[in-house]
């Protein structure tokens, strides 16, 4: 009804707002709603008037009857079963007459309700509504027929209208389910356009404009992997990745694109963020991926390989050896895992790169179903959606979920009014997190860590400079590679200990430190102490010092 269309609008908004639905969608969903309200708005208006019109002649007929019965005894004397059979017959046929303008006028009636809701001509409209429903006109000549058996109708009239409607009924439920011919289908189909044609549309030429955020590209003998209709699961396995990696980082994922690229060879994948090319890898249809997992009793043949997602030595073996590999203390992997491996790693590491403003204003508005006054308190008030945008890109660089935004938020809202460095903000919101981290990096309660040295400690800070953009850190190239070297000498000594290495650092030099050795070692997790849980156990593996 007319009462509901609101609630159907501000739905719309809702979905738009929240990523369900793109711009297009949400267009032709109120289209569809505005063509409702035409039709329900015209129903409206129509039905009142037949409404009265019928209402009219329901009070018609019972005056006749009673005045016919009041004229019939009194002035001609009749016998109230007289009177009542001869002004009864009249009533009844007067008002059968009288509802001929009523069936018209509801004919009338249909015609304008659901001609409000089209944009074609009226001709057509009635053409397309009478005949759209063949078998109905089937059925209305066999109701002619029966109707012409009563005694009274004429025959000929209903015989001549029922043969009309059934052969009308016949002939289109048999163009229904006719079959096209091969020339039909061929002069249905649009004449192919040339390219020069194609492009001469200036809004044809603004398609080759979008960039993927993600896309994959595979080589044909991968084909098999993707393709749902040769059973490939790796759509499937990329949904649930998605999955666990917004109940992990507290990010969606955008959709991958898939695509084939006979360029490529016939084993080989590649990865691209918005539209340019960060990883590629191989891998063999029909085979297993087997890598040493460390307790190998016995070498098995196999093809040569490095594993694409972290570069480890690896076996190709075929389906055959796979129950002797596992058997040696091999781990098996089959080929949709080694991609889908491949492309979480990727999308780990550069998932700061994917955060977009919008993806930010789209979990704002997700944390405002629940906490909607600390998002109105802070955005924008405090701090602007694109600096927001800096500081959880800051926290998803370093691997740090940003799924507690009550949290972040709060620490923004406490912090943000002095601070305006987005980098120093970052740090406050990394201490608020520090349960998240801890639980994140700790192994069953304990975290080991390589500690930096106070006297490196004190050559940092002394190297902090101040500017109109902020602070940056000004220290001799000399000492950098020194503080380099020995960093990489802590972690070549607990690679074997630890998967990830972790230096701790004091609360005021660890952002610092951070982006020193950022280039030279990207993997290095650096942590303060203000962003260790109190409940975990702190073993240090070693010691970064230089000597001066």
């Amino acid at each position: 009804t007319l009462d509901a269309m609101p609630g159907k609008q501000m739905a719309i908004d809702a979905d738009l707002s929240s990523g369900l639905i793109d711009e297009e969608q949400a267009k032709a969903r109120r289209a569809k709603i505005q063509r409702e309200a035409d039709f329900f708005g015209a129903m409206d208006g129509a039905t009142k008037f037949v409404k009265g019109d019928a209402t009219i002649s329901i009070v018609v007929a019972f005056v006749n009857i009673i005045g016919g019965l009041v004229i019939g005894m009194v002035a001609d004397h009749k016998s109230f079963q007289e009177a009542w059979q001869l002004y009864t017959l009249l009533t009844v046929g007067d008002g059968l007459v009288s509802q001929l303008p009523s069936l018209l006028i509801s004919t009338a009636t249909g015609m304008l309700v659901t001609r409000s809701a089209s944009e074609s001509d009226v001709n057509t409209d009635f053409i397309k509504q009478f005949v759209s429903q063949p078998r109905v006109l089937v059925v209305a000549g066999i109701v002619l027929v029966a109707i012409s058996v009563v005694p009274g109708f004429p025959k000929i009239q209903f015989w001549a209208l029922a043969a009309t409607l059934i052969f009308l009924g016949y002939n289109l439920i048999k163009e229904e389910n006719r079959v096209p011919s091969m020339a039909e289908l061929k002069a249905a189909v649009e004449p192919p356009v040339s390219e020069t044609e194609y492009f001469k549309n200036i809004d044809n030429v603004y398609t080759l404009l979008s960039v993927e955020q993600i896309e994959m590209e595979f080589g044909y003998s991968l084909i098999p992997l993707v393709d749902e209709s040769s059973g490939g699961v790796f759509l499937d396995r990329v949904v649930m990745f998605r999955k666990q990696f917004a109940l992990d980082m507290g990010m969606v994922v955008p959709s991958v694109r898939l695509r084939d690229n006979g360029a490529l060879n016939p084993n080989q994948y590649t990865i691209k963020l918005k539209g340019e090319e960060v990883a590629r890898g191989e891998v063999l249809v029909n085979h297993y991926l087997a890598l040493d997992s460390g307790s190998v009793t016995d070498e098995i043949s196999g093809i040569n390989t490095v594993e694409p997602a972290f570069g480890i030595p690896a076996l190709w073996i075929s389906a055959n050896k796979r129950d002797e590999a596992e058997v040696a203390g091999y781990t098996i992997i089959d080929p949709v895992s080694v991609i889908i491996t491949h492309l979480s790693e990727v999308i780990k590491s550069h998932a700061h790169e994917l955060l977009s403003r919008q993806d930010v204003s789209t979990i704002l508005e997700n944390v405002k179903k629940t906490s909607k006054a600390i998002v109105e308190d802070t955005v924008p008030s405090i701090i602007s959606i694109g600096d927001l945008q800096k500081v959880l890109c800051n926290l998803l660089r370093e691997n740090i979920p940003i799924k507690d935004m009550e949290t972040i938020l709060e620490t923004i809202s406490d912090y943000g009014a002095s601070i305006k460095d987005t980098d120093m903000l970052t740090e406050y919101v990394r201490q608020a997190l520090k349960r998240t981290i801890t639980r994140k990096f700790s192994e069953a309660g304990s975290l080991k860590v390589i500690t930096l040295d106070a006297n490196i400690e004190n050559i940092i800070m002394a190297g902090v400079k101040k500017s109109d953009h902020g602070t940056y850190l000004a220290i001799e190239p000399d000492v950098v590679q020194k503080i380099v070297n020995a960093l990489i000498e802590q972690i070549n000594k607990v690679k074997n200990i630890v998967s990830v290495p972790i230096v701790l650092a004091s609360p005021i030099v660890r952002i610092y430190f951070k982006k020193m050795v950022d280039q030279f070692c990207p993997g290095t997790l650096v942590l303060s102490f203000n962003e260790i849980d109190t409940t975990v156990q702190i073993q240090s593996l070693g010691n970064i010092e230089i000597q001066q």
